[in-house]
Order: structure tokens, then sequence, then C-alpha cells
């Protein structure tokens, strides 16, 4: 399983990746900078300008590993990947499971872990920062949403557990400003915005969001679940809705604070960012690498899963409540046991 918590990120313009026996070459300028042993790989990440060569696509997909395509904002553009695995009967399962009703006690377990994630990103604000400016409104704000936890446990159907969610949202984004330890212009945050994000963190919010997304359809991609037949997240088409519903136990203790400490640790500064004609700010390819490099990092540190009752790496947190819902979808759990930071 720990194979899946190393992925390859491809983020140099112009990179030509190939097959080189049983690792993964990756040339620049007709010269190899870097190889990768295959069997360590779960998935590759390229951004931007990358090519890969069709041997090595082969390779990948008969190996089980994946290779995303994204845009220079982060935005998926394409996967490539072998033949679906998985049990037919699971999945079917998930069907019958994922309708409207039925759906819901999951739904419930997800939001209220989302929730009490949060809770535990301001809360650990309040213990280190105990006199830093907007303390008052970071107490207000983890008081609402444990409220909010509590709430989304009792929720009578999915429309009210969404409108719980988006109060939760409410108060976790105005209390998010006050968590940074900048006096830099450049990491004002007035708030949530995204496509495209319109300043430098939600610029690193939203990148950091794709990784997350793209780990936790693989999670479910490597459990044999449908990533596009959600519980919480409503059916579109190209979405994968699954894949969203899983992550939202991950926001606040990868991404969110993943962008916390690059910002607070000053790693990232104005020069990491461009604006686009449109107003879009993105990272430019120096930021980008600052990002992928602690959102690795942040993946291996170790923490215990009270459900397990046992240490690991955060990185394979997706993995181990895929694997728990697909249990509990098989009848072998009685609940999904969601995941909560602590």
């Amino acid at each position: 399983m720990k194979k899946l918590l190393n992925t390859l990120y491809v983020t140099s313009e112009g990179a030509y990746l190939r097959k080189d026996g049983e690792t993964v070459a990756v040339d620049i300028d007709g010269a190899t900078r870097a190889r990768a042993p295959a069997h360590l790989l779960g998935q590759i990440v390229c951004f931007g300008r990358v090519a890969v060569s069709p041997t090595l696509m082969g390779f990948a997909s008969e190996a089980g590993i994946t290779i995303s395509f994204l845009g220079y904002s982060g935005k998926l553009q394409a996967r490539v990947e072998g033949p679906q695995t998985g049990n037919v009967l699971l999945r079917r399962a998930q069907h019958e499971m994922t309708k409207q009703q039925a759906a819901l006690p999951v739904a419930r377990a997800f939001v209220a872990a989302k929730v009490a994630n949060q809770r535990a990103l301001l809360r650990r604000h309040l213990r280190d920062y105990a006199n830093a400016p907007g303390i008052d409104i970071v107490d207000n704000a983890q008081r609402r949403l444990a409220d909010a936890a509590r709430y989304a446990l009792t929720a009578p159907d999915l429309d009210v557990l969404r409108g719980q969610e988006g109060e939760a949202a409410h108060a976790y984004w105005t209390a998010f400003p006050h968590l940074f330890r900048t006096e830099d212009l450049t990491f004002r945050f007035a708030g949530r915005n995204r496509r495209p994000p319109r300043d430098a963190v939600n610029a690193v919010l939203s990148f950091l969001y794709v990784l997350t997304s793209l780990d936790a359809r693989a999670a479910c991609e490597s459990h044999g679940l449908d990533p596009q037949m959600g519980f919480l997240h409503r059916d579109r088409p190209g979405r994968m809705s699954l894949a969203l519903d899983l992550m939202e136990e991950m926001r606040a203790p990868l991404a969110d604070r993943v962008c916390l400490s690059l910002v607070n640790r000053r790693q990232l500064s104005s020069s990491d960012f461009r604006t686009e004609e449109t107003g879009a700010v993105l990272l430019n390819d120096i930021g980008r690498n600052t990002v992928l490099k602690a959102y690795q990092e942040r993946k291996r540190v170790e923490l215990k899963h009270a459900w397990l009752d046992e240490r690991i790496a955060l990185g394979l947190v997706p993995q181990i409540q895929a694997q728990l819902l697909a249990r509990h979808l098989r009848g072998d759990l009685d609940a999904y046991p969601a995941w909560i930071w602590s």
C-alpha cells in the first residue's frame, strides 16, 4: 500500500517522460534529469507542456500507475489509466446506497468529519497563538463549528445537510484570514473564491485541492469504488463526486494546513505568482514546485488513526477511508467510520 503514497510530479516545461527498463526517465532538452523506479509509483502527475511516450503509457497502464495531465492552473485535462478493476457487486451496492435517502448516513459522516477537522485547525491556532489578533473571531468560529458538526449527524435529509455544511463553511472562512501571521499584502484573504482564483491564497488553496482530489480519486479506484458516484455531492457529468466526498475529511488537515504553513513560514512570496489578463492569480513554476514539495512532506507526517488505533502516514488516509467505505458497502461494517483529525 505504501507505494500509493508516492507520486511523481513533473512540472518542467518541455519535459519528456519515457520508459527505461523498470524506471520512469524524465528527459529535458535531450538529457535525462531524473529517474524513478516504477514499482514505487502510484501515479504520475504532469503540469503544463509535458510529453509522455506511448511505451510508458502502456507500461504504466499495465502496472496500475495512472498518468494525469493538468493545466498550469492545476485543472485536470486528461487521465490515462488501465482497465477498470473492482467487484461489480461492490459497485452495485454503491449505486443502491448513493440513492437520495440511502446516501444520508454516509453523507452525514463526511460532513461531520469535515467540520470537525476544520474546527481542529482553528483550535490548534487558539492553543498556539492565544494572544494573536482576531482570536475572538477564531474562537467564535470554532464554537459554531462544534455545533455544526453535531447538527450534521442528525440532518433529516441531504438538502438540509448541504445547507448546514454551507453555514459551517461561512464560519470557517470568516475565521481563516486570522490564521495568517504575515503582514505581506500578497496574502490578504477576503474569502474563498475560485474558477479562477482571484488572489494568492485562493490560488494556493485551489491548487492543493486539485492535488488532494487526485489522491482521493486514486484511493476510490484502488478499492473498486466508482469515483463518480457520490453520497454528498450531486451527480454531474464529468464530476468525480465520490472523490470529492472522500477529500472533504482531508481539506483542513492536509490542504489548508499546508497553505497556512507555506505563508506563515514565508516560503512563498509575490514572486511565486502571476496574474492573467482575466484577473486570475496563478502559481508560477517556482511557486508550484514549492507547494508540491510541502504537500508531499505533509503527506509523510505520521499520526494516529483512531479507528485503526495505529499510526499511519497522512497521505495514506484516503486509501484507508476508501477501504473502510468499501467494507461498509459490502456489509462488513454497520456504518462508515469517518476520519477525525486528532
